[in-house]
């Protein structure tokens, strides 16, 4: 199964979790005014297993999550709502 990117930024007194599907990192996407930019200094920070996700949105206190699996597995634990979900580029 493919994995994961997951970087940890901890902001005052925020943590700040940036997850993506492994394929994605590196892309960029753009659909009208929105423009994604999946760069490494932002989501790179190291590989990890889909199902390890929970525990990292856990402990964060704010989640930026690029990737049908990310987002997808993040809605299914009730941690996204499907309504919040935006879509660029497919």
């Amino acid at each position: 199964m493919p994995g994961i990117y997951v970087k940890i930024h901890k902001i005052g007194g925020e943590i700040l979790l940036a997850a993506c599907d492994e394929e994605l990192l590196g892309r960029s996407f753009s659909e009208g005014m929105l423009r994604l930019d999946v760069n490494e200094a932002f989501y790179g920070g190291f590989q990890a297993e889909l199902d390890d996700l929970v525990d990292y949105l856990r402990e964060a206190t704010i989640a930026n999550l690029v990737g049908e699996r990310v987002v997808g597995k993040a809605v299914e634990e009730g941690y996204v709502h499907p309504d919040a979900v935006l879509e660029v580029s497919g």
